[in-house]
C-alpha cells in the first residue's frame, strides 16, 4: 500500500471508508521523529500487520502551541513533508493531518476521540505514550482514554518512554542538543544524525575564490545547530559524501545573513541548484572572525582535515 496523506475526515473517509478497514492509531506532533516516536510508530506498524489493518498516525499542522502560546512555539527539527516522509519509511500506510486551529483546539477530549479515532479512523487500538493529553485544555488524558477504549470498543496501549543515557527522550531534548551543538547526544537521541533538507542554491562565489568551494545549503527547516564548524556528511545525487559544514554569517567576510556552507571532500563538480541533505556528525569549532581571506583559508584546510580524520577514527571504531 502506498502512503497515503489526508488532511480531512472526509479525505479519509474516501480513501478508506468504502472498504470498512479499521486502523492501528497513535497520535502527536512527532517532531524529529526520534527514538521515543520510533517506537510507537513502529509498534504501531506490527499491531497493523499482525490484525491486517491500516498503520495510522494523527498528526497536526502547524504545531498546536504556535496557535496557543506562539511566543512559546518551539523551532521544529522537521518540515511537515519531512515527518511524513519518515512515517512512510517506518511503514505507516497513512496519516491523518488535522489543521490546528482554535476551532480544533476547543473540541472537548471526549468529542475529539468520537469525531476522529471512532468516526473517521474507525480505531481498533490507540497506542500513546504515557504523558499523552488531548482534547480542550488537554483535559483528556490516557485514563480517559481508557474509558472511551471501553464504550467504543478499540483497545489502547501505552508505550513506555525510551530513556538514552539515563535521559528520557524527547522533542524537546533533541531541540536543545541541535541548538547547543551537541550533535553527538542530538544523534544518540534521534537513532542518526541531525539533518538539514532542501535546495542548492548560488552563493556569492567568494569562497571558491579566495578559501573553498562550498555548496550552499537553503532550507525551510526552523532548528539550526549552533553556529561553528561540523564534520557533516552531504547527501546529493543518491550518494554520500564526507564535508566539513559551516553555519554562520561568514564574520570574515561581515556577513549579515546565516548560511549552510560545505565544503564535499573528495568532490570537484560545481553545483547550483538541486536537492540537497547535510547530515551532522559532530562539532569542530565555533565561528571565528579571522583577518583577513588567508586566514580563513587556513584555519578552513585544517577544519577539512580535522572532518577526514574524524571519519576516519569512526570507521574504526
Amino acid at each position: 500500500m502506498a502512503f497515503v496523506r489526508a488532511d480531512s475526515p472526509q479525505e479519509w473517509q474516501a480513501r478508506f471508508g468504502a472498504s470498512g478497514s479499521r486502523s492501528i492509531v497513535t497520535i502527536g506532533n512527532f517532531d524529529g521523529v526520534h527514538l521515543g516516536h520510533r517506537e510507537i510508530l513502529q509498534r504501531v506498524v506490527a499491531a497493523a500487520r499482525s490484525s491486517h489493518s491500516i498503520a495510522a498516525v494523527l498528526t497536526f499542522f502547524p504545531h498546536p502551541a504556535r496557535v496557543l502560546r506562539p511566543a512559546d512555539a518551539p523551532s521544529l527539527l522537521m518540515t511537515l513533508g519531512q515527518r511524513l516522509g519518515a512515517f512512510a519509511t517506518l511503514g505507516l500506510h497513512a496519516a491523518l493531518v488535522l489543521k490546528f486551529d482554535r476551532e480544533l483546539a476547543r473540541v472537548p477530549a471526549e468529542e475529539f476521540v468520537r469525531r476522529y479515532i471512532v468516526n473517521t479512523m474507525r480505531a481498533q487500538a490507540v497506542l500513546v505514550g504515557g504523558n499523552f493529553r488531548f482534547g480542550y485544555q488537554q483535559a483528556g488524558d490516557v485514563n480517559l482514554l481508557h474509558e472511551l477504549g471501553k464504550r467504543w470498543s478499540f483497545d489502547v496501549h501505552i508505550i513506555p518512554p525510551v530513556i538514552v543515557d539515563g535521559i528520557v527522550v524527547s522533542s524537546t531534548a533533541v531541540r536543545e542538543a541541535v541548538r547547543d551543538g551537541r550533535m553527538d547526544d542530538a544523534r544518540k537521541l534521534l537513532g542518526r544524525p541531525f539533518a538539514l533538507a532542501g535546495e542548492i542554491r548560488p552563493g556569492t562565489g567568494l569562497g571558491r575564490k579566495v578559501v573553498v568551494p562550498t555548496l550552499n545549503l537553503e532550507t525551510s527547516q526552523e532548528l539550526l545547530p549552533k553556529r561553528g564548524v561540523y564534520a557533516s556528511e552531504v547527501a546529493l545525487d543518491g550518494k554520500l559524501y564526507r564535508a566539513a559544514t559551516n553555519i554562520g554569517v561568514r564574520p570574515t567576510f561581515d556577513g549579515a545573513h546565516t548560511t549552510v556552507e560545505s565544503h564535499l571532500l573528495d568532490f570537484n563538480e560545481s553545483r547550483t541548484s538541486g536537492p540537497m541533505e547535510v547530515r551532522f556528525w559532530s562539532r569542530l569549532r565555533d565561528e571565528i572572525k579571522f583577518p583577513g581571506p588567508e586566514a580563513l583559508r587556513e584555519q578552513v584546510l585544517k577544519d577539512i582535515e580535522q572532518a577526514r580524520e574524524f571519519f576516519q577514527a569512526a570507521q574504526k571504531a
